[in-house]
Parts: C-alpha cells; structure tokens; sequence
C-alpha cells in the first residue's frame, strides 16, 4: 500500500522560492517604466498610467496586477492604484531612501551571474572576482551611486551614536572603498569640523568625487587611489568607516585589513563595520546566508561572518571593546575602539 502524503506538508513555499526571481524583476521593470513615479501624484488607472508611461494595456495590467499581490500597490473598487508606504518610501525616486536604483542592475548585473551558480558550486570558483581592480572597478563604478540609500540610514545612526555634531576639534575620517562615499558624506555633513580621507579604485573615486560635491562637502575630502593592501592609509584616524567590505575580502585580507586600519587610527579612534552578519553556527539569518551565495558568484575568497568571528579579528589587531550598534539595514553596525 502506498505512504499516505503528510497532510501538513505542502508544495505552495517551494512554488514561492522557484518563482523568486519576478519579484526582483517586476520591481525593476516598474522602475524603469517610472510606474512608482508616476502614482506618487496620486492614484491613477490602467490607461492613465499607459498614456504616461508608453506601457502596452495588456503589460501594464498585468504587471500593476503583480505588484498588488506583492503588496507594493494598492488597488480600490474603481481599478485606481496607487502606492502603499513602503512603495512611497523606498521606490520613488528622489526619496532620500530610494532604493529603486538598485533594482535597475538586477537583470543586467546581477542576475547573470548566478545563471552559472552550479557550475561554480562545483568548481569554487566565481563568475567573476568584482574584488580584483581588473574586473570590479567598472561593476562599482556603475553600482555604487545606486547603493547610496541603502545605507543611509545606517550612517547617520553611526554619526548619531558618535555625537559628531556635538565635536569641536578637527575629526579625521578615514572611509575604506569609499564608493559612494555615504558613511564618510554622511559624518561630515553631521560636522564641519570632519575632514575625510576616502580610499578607493581609481575608476571609482570619480563617483566619490562627485557625490561629495552634491552634497556640498567635497572641500573637506582628500582621495587615496588604491588597492586597500597598497593605498597609504595615513595616521591619527579617528574614525574609520569599512561600509560592506570584509565580505568581498575574505577571511585572511579581511583580518590584514583590520591590522592596517589599526595602525592608521589614533588613541580612542573608533572603527565602524557594515556588513550581512549571520549568526555564529550559520543557521541564519537568511538573507545573510544568501549573500554568502553572492559572494561565492563574485568574489575569489569572500564570505559573510558573524559578530563573533569579526569580534575575533578585531581583538586580533588590538582593538578593544566590540559592540553591534543597532541600525537601519540588513545588520547592525560593529564598532571597536583603539585604545
């Protein structure tokens, strides 16, 4: 006689994951369509929008249709929609968290990649190493600006719990793969009295550079070209900002890193770490999981970690004292201090 099925169990979560892809993809493709922008005016049908937005009747309806059963639109009995707040804070663009930009690189950037994923389980080996200046500097050249929002939040609870706004003396700021520059911009727009050293890849100090001027602080940076092993760090940092780097170094740069940073950091300095940290037997969580995934697509040797390993590798170059600052964003913050 055949084993009766579990009635508990059902096929409906495995369904979810083997469609995961659309939800990233939707998303993109309302964004490039300005579908989000479009209803921050207000709610708008079918037509509307496709007179906006140059969208075809049949593709609008189904994706608009898509985003209620996500719940990133909302739709009355009239067949009027418009945004919820999540849509309306994170989606349209402009809006100091947008994180539209991000989504704009999926299919193009991202999402290639993991098309090899077996293959590169079996071999170890990535797609390709965005952590090498060979191959990475254009990946973030084009990247980063767009990551900008997502760590805002995050940067300014860091210049909050510092109470940069309250210091009088000069402030040395050293931002490690600087990028957009969003921890670094973010504490000098907190004090003029901060003066930043932003390291990064040549082709990418440009976005830096740039960022820095749009936000009116450009005159209290100074840009180190370089490979973080190489770049000169400096002395006397007293704060140093590693904004979601150790997970593209791996393990053994990662602690060299730290080693470095250290040196560069002044008596009472404070080290400030963003990354996807999952706990320490790596049973979650799961995004954290998953982004060890991404780096296994795209870097030689990188990895996420937990609290307790990056503690480890803190205490390991001589700072004292690490502590996880909660945030907005995928982790809290890890910060030491130097003594």
């Amino acid at each position: 006689m055949a084993e009766k099925a579990n009635s508990k169990v059902s096929p409906e979560r495995l369904m979810q994951i083997a469609f995961g892809y659309a939800p990233t993809l939707l998303i993109e493709a309302a964004v490039r369509h300005r579908v989000f922008d479009e209803l921050a005016g207000g709610p708008k049908t079918i037509t509307e929008l496709c007179t906006a937005t140059g969208v075809s009747q049949r593709g609008m309806r189904i994706m608009l249709n898509a985003h209620v059963g996500l719940e990133l639109l909302a739709v009355d009995q009239q067949r009027n929609y418009s945004l919820t707040p999540e849509s309306r804070e994170y989606l349209v663009s402009g809006a100091q968290a947008y994180m539209g930009g991000f989504f704009k690189h999926a299919s193009s950037q991202l999402m290639p990649k993991w098309l090899g994923l077996s293959e590169i389980i079996r071999t170890g080996k990535p797609a390709a190493a965005v952590n090498q200046e060979s191959e990475g500097a254009a990946f973030f050249q084009k990247f980063v600006e767009d990551l900008y929002p997502r760590s805002y939040p995050a940067a300014k609870r860091l210049a909050e719990h510092l109470n940069v706004a309250a210091m009088t003396k000069p402030i040395s700021v050293l931002d490690l793969a600087a990028g957009s520059g969003v921890w670094s911009i973010t504490l000098a727009e907190a004090s003029p009295h901060v003066r930043v050293t932003a390291v990064d890849w040549a082709d990418v100090l440009p976005v830096t550079k740039r960022m820095a001027e749009g936000h009116k602080v450009a005159d209290r940076f100074r840009y180190v070209a370089g490979d973080l092993a190489n770049a000169d760090f400096g002395t006397g940092q007293n704060i140093a900002t590693l904004g979601h780097i150790l997970h593209s170094e791996g393990e053994t740069k990662s602690r060299a890193l730290l080693r470095k940073t250290f040196a560069a950091m002044a008596p009472g300095g404070t080290i400030a770490i963003a990354e996807f940290l999952v706990n320490a037997d790596r049973t979650g969580p799961a995004n954290g999981l998953v982004f060890a995934v991404n780096m296994l697509v795209n870097t030689d040797e990188g990895d996420t970690f937990s609290f307790e390993e990056i503690s480890a590798w803190l205490r390991e170059a001589g700072f004292v004292n690490p502590l996880q600052l909660d945030c907005p964003g995928p982790s809290p913050l890890v910060l030491a201090t130097r003594p």
